[in-house]
């Protein structure tokens, strides 16, 4: 069992930058892999990004790349998303998400996902 509780969110300008945490209890999350979602208003929930147990490997959603990097600290057990230049179409509530996935492929996938967070809002003004 792994419980995940966000935390880092809030109200941001345009331009600026916000650092996510995701701290996890249980014995499992260094070997899970990590992913972050977000859900906007009326949307489906996307993937954002993600990061092997190790840290080794990494993805992205095509349109953070170079604005966000995800990170995790297994000594800790914490994954954190750092997020810059911030625009006002990131305005979600962004969701973290740990499972077994091993295949890059499957990072995407919400289904893949054994545990969740309950989110934590973040809100970019124009």
């Amino acid at each position: 069992q792994v419980q995940l509780v966000e935390s880092g969110g809030g109200l941001v300008q345009a331009g600026g930058s916000l650092r996510l945490s995701c701290a996890a209890s249980g014995r499992t999350f260094s070997s899970s892999t990590m992913g972050w979602f977000r859900q906007a208003p009326g949307k489906e929930r996307e993937f954002v990004a993600a990061i092997s147990w190790s840290g080794g490997n990494t993805g992205y959603l095509d349109s953070v790349k170079g604005r966000f990097t995800i990170s995790r600290d297994n000594a800790k057990n914490t994954v954190y998303l750092q997020m810059n230049s911030l625009k006002p179409e990131d305005t979600a509530v962004y969701y973290c998400a740990a499972g077994p996935l091993s295949l890059p492929r499957l990072w995407p996938r919400t289904y893949e996902y054994d545990y969740w967070g309950q989110g934590t809002q973040v809100t970019v003004s124009s």
